[in-house]
């Protein structure tokens, strides 16, 4: 299926190699496949428009990453460039409390920690590691076109920095460009999710206070009217700073942006204690429509893996593992295909279904972080069937096991519907009212 059949002189124009697999895109999902693909013995191109390393937002990794960095075998090498993270914590100064999740105490005991890091540093790992591993890696080149033809071969035609073309024929595409979602957009199938829409405005900052008194590492989130503030400490003594709502709330901005950070983060108090003596590092960076998803992730000798196919909003740090953990099972399914493709079918239909599943349970707690009834709970966590744990293995990204359907989620899930109904009737619980209702889900 040509994406822009008018390519098809230059393609044959330009000196044609070959290759198993062609992946578009050397982020955390391309460096990811290209790495175990190789490893097996692959022939991989692995393609990235950006020379490593390069600044990416997405700095705070869960316990789940470190099961694909064991497949990679780079656990110690995530560990030297990270600070070690034991958990999230949760702030709401209209609740004048705070919480801590601490991932040891989840329902999967297998991976309890995980690590913040500068994403420059480590998708320069990751794409160093594909290269180790074998896969021929390119930087500084840009994919202009792919001719979909499974029969044939599909052709992909790509632009280094010089402006020189290159083409290769391979037998299998995987589209692992992020939020460029190439072949998404070319085949005009990504949609923008309306439930939500929201935006993001972060910079980097040293000399940012603790919340304690010593940082602990965990990842901490600041919630407010409009929306939330995540904090993650970085190595460096560095914190990342973001602040995500709305489009209305980016709207009534009328200076410069660092001066609407600035700003937001005065006006919130437990924020603006810790950002009192805080300098910022970088330009604050803006971005929105933060939340899609393509209608199809799968096709005849291609897929999308990680952000080229859908992403959701970042509050409970998922982007990094979605991408590693797709990119992990959509390389084993690629694999089966290029042996045999009847065989790769019931593979690929688990594939695409594991990883909808994931991100279905993890929205399910995305799109409702600004809704009152769930803030209440995360500010009064019960553990009534382990509904805390539950909670916990969803925040520590145990989505791919099906956490989604065990008791401790429905009971949490069945709690939060529970006060729901009783805020329609005009009762908002405290702590012991809270208690009745989780003792009745």
């Amino acid at each position: 299926m040509p994406l822009d059949a008018s390519s098809t002189e230059s393609l044959s124009g330009s000196e044609l190699r070959t290759c198993d697999v062609l992946i578009i895109g050397g982020g955390p999902a391309g460096s990811t496949a290209a790495a175990i693909l190789a490893a097996k013995g692959r022939s991989v191109v692995l393609i990235e428009k950006d020379r490593h390393p390069r600044f990416h937002i997405g700095e705070s990794l869960l316990p789940q990453n470190l099961r694909v960095f064991d497949t990679l075998g780079i656990r110690e090498r995530v560990a030297a460039i990270g600070v070690y993270k034991p958990g999230a914590r949760f702030v709401s100064d209209e609740h004048g409390k705070h919480v801590t999740f601490n991932f040891a105490q989840g329902l999967n005991q297998a991976y309890t920690y995980s690590y913040q890091v500068k994403r420059a540093d480590l998708d320069a790992l990751l794409f160093a590691r594909a290269r180790e591993l074998g896969a021929e890696t390119r930087e500084g080149m840009r994919v202009t076109d792919v001719q979909l033809d499974s029969a044939r071969g599909h052709r992909i035609l790509a632009t280094d920095a010089e402006g020189e073309q290159h083409a290769w024929h391979a037998r299998f595409v995987i589209d692992a460009s992020g939020r460029d979602t190439f072949l998404a957009a070319h085949m005009q199938v990504k949609q923008r999710n309306p439930h939500n829409n929201t935006a993001a405005m972060f910079a980097h900052f040293r000399n940012v206070a603790p919340f304690a008194e010593a940082e602990d590492g965990n990842i901490t989130i600041h919630l407010f009217e409009h929306g939330w503030f995540w904090m993650i400490p970085l190595p460096g003594d560095v914190m990342s700073v973001g602040c995500v709502s709305n489009q209305g709330f980016f709207k009534r901005r009328t200076g410069e942006i660092d001066d609407f950070l600035a700003a937001t983060i005065a006006a919130t108090p437990s924020m603006a204690r810790r950002m009192a003596n805080a300098e910022r590092m970088t330009p604050t960076t803006m971005t929105g429509n933060y939340s899609y998803a393509s209608k199809t992730m799968t096709g005849d000798g291609w897929l999308m893996a990680g952000d080229a196919f859908a992403f959701v909003d970042p509050v409970f740090s998922s982007g990094v593992l979605l991408a590693m953990a797709s990119a992990e099972m959509g390389a084993e399914a690629v694999d089966t295909w290029l042996d045999d493709r009847a065989a790769a079918v019931p593979q690929m239909r688990a594939f695409e279904h594991k990883v909808r599943r994931a991100i279905g349970s993890l929205s399910w707690l995305i799109y409702k972080i600004n809704d009152p009834t769930l803030r209440d709970m995360f500010m009064e966590p019960r553990n009534r069937f382990r509904m805390r744990e539950g909670l916990v293995s969803l925040l520590a990204g145990d989505v791919h096991s099906n956490t989604n359907r065990q008791l401790p989620v429905i009971a949490f899930k069945a709690c939060y519907y529970g006060l729901k109904v009783a805020r329609w009737f005009g009762y908002r619980p405290g702590a012991k009212g809270m208690e009745r209702i989780s003792r009745a889900a």
